[in-house]
């Protein structure tokens, strides 16, 4: 955890909330450099949360920049990746189910019209598929995933 607040609050919240490493006290080129020594680990992927002027040079530079829009910054939120319309840390984990979800319907899409296509191509090549079978794996497929991606929104997260 990186926060310009004072290094005694910064360590009791935490401490509160559970994480084991956190640094207070840092002006924004201080949050910069610690996220960059972070980076130096390529295995790891940096999410920054943020809502000020001073969290922009961070949020630009992390793998995934998340400000909090409703008192947020402009430039905070022109910088980051994702903006969190309230200014409830929580939403971000409802944001990560749903990124989950979507990118689960988008696989699913994909092997559709790929399984779909590739059917009815053989069947073409092999003299069994009519015009009617291309012209389903080509706009049927294309409804069928778009229904399929509804779904989402019908989810509860």
């Amino acid at each position: 955890m990186l926060s310009g607040d004072k290094n005694a609050i910064t360590q009791k919240v935490a401490q509160s909330i559970g994480i084991d490493t956190a640094f207070g006290d840092l002006l924004p080129e201080g949050k910069v450099q610690k996220v960059e020594e972070l980076k130096l680990d390529k295995t790891r992927v940096i999410a920054f949360v943020g809502d000020g002027i001073n969290d922009a040079p961070v949020l630009a530079l992390s793998d995934v920049g998340i400000a909090m829009g409703a008192m947020g910054s402009d430039a905070a939120i022109e910088t980051a990746n994702v903006v969190i319309q309230t200014d409830q840390p929580s939403k971000i984990a409802t944001a990560i189910k749903i990124g989950k979800a979507t990118r689960g319907i988008v696989i699913q899409n994909i092997v559709l019209a790929f399984s779909v296509k590739v059917l009815v191509l053989l069947l073409g090549a092999g003299g069994l598929a009519t015009m009617w079978e291309a012209v389903f794996a080509d706009v049927g497929v294309a409804l069928l995933a778009i229904l399929n991606s509804v779904r989402i929104q019908k989810m509860k997260f």
